[in-house]
């Protein structure tokens, strides 16, 4: 039988485990992002006369395809839904982009050259890419001006890049020529809007002015609001 009055008796304390802060992952997501797709864009308005894509291959499976992938784990780590599922996704789409394009594979062999059958399949490919963008796009509507800047201009990006592709495949290839670089004109914007995010991320603390995003999660508030006021 306890000796001891019962309100003397008091639990251990739990040890006080300290956890250090978490790097912000979403620089390096953004660093990646952006600077791959800028090369990728610029090959596509055929700046300096470059339309072999062969030399970003290194940005497509080591910066843009491993770079997303971590970043994209530490996302989920922060509970980020948004930003695990676009960085996971554009890391392998990158990732597998390289691998298309790498002469190794002999992707492009395989179908006799550029031909009809090659730009239906590749303009097929991007299309599928349009519509999982596009639900990355409205889910970037309450995140902030930048982040609908980056998902609105790659998705028209992708859409004239897919058209592009069919209509070269229709044999018309000055048409799809100037739609390509239309294509690479959307995907420039978007570049720079994700290098915008990046000096958000990475720089606000040491300017000595504002990087704003532009939050509009409250027009998304306030919307869900008066619907459920009426």
């Amino acid at each position: 039988m306890n000796s001891f009055p019962e309100n003397d008796i008091k639990p251990p304390k739990p040890s006080t485990i300290r956890r250090r802060d978490l790097a912000n992952p979403s620089a390096l997501g953004f660093g990646g992002f952006a600077a791959t797709l800028m090369a990728l864009s610029l090959s596509g308005m055929g700046f300096r006369g470059v339309t072999n894509q062969s030399v970003f291959i290194a940005n497509l499976c080591f910066l843009a395809g491993i770079g997303l992938l971590i970043s994209s784990q530490w996302e989920m780590v922060k509970g980020n839904t948004f930003g695990y599922t676009v960085l996971a996704a554009f890391g392998l789409y990158y990732g597998g982009y390289g691998v298309l394009i790498l002469p190794s594979m002999g992707i492009l062999e395989s179908y006799q050259g550029r031909t009809a059958e090659y730009h239906n399949a590749f303009g097929i490919y991007q299309l599928v890419w349009c519509i999982l963008n596009l639900f990355f796009f409205i889910a970037s509507l309450p995140t902030g001006g930048p982040n609908i800047f980056i998902y609105g201009a790659l998705e028209l990006s992708y859409i004239f890049n897919c058209i592009a592709h069919f209509v070269r495949a229709e044999g018309n290839v000055a048409t799809s020529t100037s739609l390509m670089k239309v294509a690479g004109a959307f995907g420039f914007i978007s570049s720079l809007a994700g290098f915008y995010m990046l000096g958000h991320e990475l720089c606000q603390e040491i300017l000595p002015f504002r990087i704003p995003v532009y939050n509009t999660s409250r027009l998304i508030d306030s919307r869900k609001s008066s619907d459920q006021d009426s």
